[in-house]
């Protein structure tokens, strides 16, 4: 008995197409990609944000404020309500509230 054996041709190539759900999904991590490195970015180096002030990491306790914690840092002269504001934009807080756990940076004073 003869075997034949025919050689099959190569399946064109179909082109990729993307259904809505899946443009909605490639648009999404395209989106996330972006802003994960428009946030690192912001980040600079460790232990200084990006504005260039000196900073260190204090664990808030349970009890403490902003103005308490502004009050430990601010220079002789210096407003205590700027070093608050200072603090809320260094940590980008939507209020001047703070939780018991919560770490935030506050400015290094020379």
């Amino acid at each position: 008995m003869r075997s034949s054996s025919t050689a099959r041709p190569a399946a064109a190539a179909v082109p990729l197409r993307l259904t809505a759900r899946g443009r909605w999904a490639a648009l999404l991590v395209v989106a996330g990609v972006a802003a994960t490195g428009l946030w690192s970015a912001d980040r600079a180096e460790a232990g200084r944000p990006a504005g260039g002030t000196e900073v260190a990491r204090h664990l808030v306790a349970p009890g403490d404020t902003l103005w308490e914690i502004a009050e430990g840092v601010v220079r002789p002269g210096e407003d205590v309500r700027d070093v608050v504001l200072e603090l809320v934009q260094l940590n980008r807080l939507p209020s001047s509230q703070l939780s018991a756990g919560q770490t935030i940076v506050v400015p290094v004073r020379g």
